[in-house]
């Protein structure tokens, strides 16, 4: 029998805080120790692109995408644009959806505008524009009712019912209400609200992967981190059946205590482990930057470098042309990170179709692995 949304059980009236107040501290502390390391990177939205290219992936595997970091930024670099022939191509677009829908909100905070439901839902727009569930109102709460479970399963069927459309309106004004009182514990609001959402499943389509988009921005909006550069996906893709079950017991059982805990320790754990990964990804980058003005002596060496940062998959002719320096030392910059391995072909040059190249340093520490 399905399970159905808490109707008037938002907020959770009490929880066991002997249970959550030996998560609370060390997951406060984890975020404050990223912030550290965040603060500390000159210019994170270049360095840090690829953990949001990570972030994107995984959060879009969570939903049943199979498309693999590489193969999306590859597909990127050959201006694979709105190709959707095929269904590795059609996830492929869904995971640049949700990086562009990211950056978009991120801009929408920064321009002033609060993290609310009109921002929520002009993220939506961009999170389903062009792709598969374009014909699902994008940027629309749903009219209609909606249910999770297996694949073309009935609403009896269903392992979950969320919000009626009736009370929709009502539930989102009171989540809306809610991220913008003041909490004992922002990251204890942050996981009610986040569960929250993922109940009432405002749209017809997106709905995982706007929550967990939600989170960065709401870490940011409220002063625990100085950019929205929080990748939480990696925690709750390898969690994922206790991320369902945690979030379902909420309904069935009235457990937010436990999803609270749930939450907490992934907060803890991924954070430690995005502070790891951007460690990294600043050491290789100021051991490149430096190496490669060494080597080059060239003014545009650093601008160079940050571009790959960014495109760590690409074809020369678009570095050549995009990163606005002179060819000939874009052409050069190119050469000498082949000759030294710092640059690997995926992709070699055929006919009028140029090689397609791999940063590869970078691309393992985003994935965690040696991938490439």
């Amino acid at each position: 029998m399905a399970v159905n949304y808490h109707l008037g059980a938002f907020p959770p009236e009490s929880l066991d805080l002997e249970m959550l107040f030996p998560l609370i501290g060390p997951a406060s502390a984890a975020v404050a120790r990223y912030e550290g390391v965040l603060s500390g990177i000159p210019n994170p939205n270049v360095l840090l692109s690829p953990l949001t290219s990570q972030e994107a992936v995984l959060s879009s595997r969570i939903e049943g995408t199979q498309a693999t970091l590489g193969e999306v930024l590859e597909f990127e670099a050959s201006k694979g644009g709105n190709d959707e022939s095929t269904p590795k191509k059609a996830d492929i677009r869904e995971v640049l959806n949700y990086r562009r829908a990211l950056n978009e909100a991120v801009r929408m905070l920064d321009e002033g505008l609060p993290l609310s439901q009109r921002l929520i839902k002009k993220t939506h727009e961009i999170l389903m524009d062009g792709v598969r569930g374009r014909n699902k109102d994008p940027g629309e709460y749903r009219k209609i009712p909606n249910w999770i479970g297996p694949h073309g399963c009935s609403i009896e069927d269903a392992r979950f019912v969320p919000c009626s459309a009736d009370n929709l309106a009502d539930c989102m004004a009171s989540w809306e209400s809610y991220i913008h009182t003041e909490a004992p514990d922002r990251l204890v609001q942050l996981a009610i609200a986040h569960a929250e959402f993922e109940a009432i499943h405002p749209f017809l389509d997106g709905n995982g992967r706007l929550g967990r988009l939600m989170v960065p921005l709401f870490l940011h909006s409220k002063g625990l981190l100085s950019r929205p550069n929080f990748y939480l996906s990696e925690y709750l893709e390898a969690h994922r059946d206790e991320y369902y079950d945690r979030l379902l017991a909420i309904s069935s059982e009235n457990d937010w205590t436990g999803w609270v805990a749930f939450f907490l320790r992934a907060v803890t754990e991924q954070a430690e482990s995005n502070i790891r990964k951007a460690d990294e990804i600043l050491r290789l980058h100021t051991k490149l930057r430096d190496w490669i003005v060494d080597e080059t002596h060239s003014q545009y060496a650093v601008r160079a470098l940050d571009w790959m940062f960014v495109q760590p998959i690409f074809q020369p002719p678009s570095f050549i042309q995009d990163v606005q320096i002179p060819g000939a030392t874009a052409r050069r910059i190119v050469r000498l990170l082949r000759e030294n391995g710092m640059l690997r072909e995926l992709q070699p040059a055929s006919g009028r179709r140029p090689a397609i190249l791999a940063f590869s340093e970078l691309l393992n520490i985003a994935e965690g692995k040696s991938a490439f």
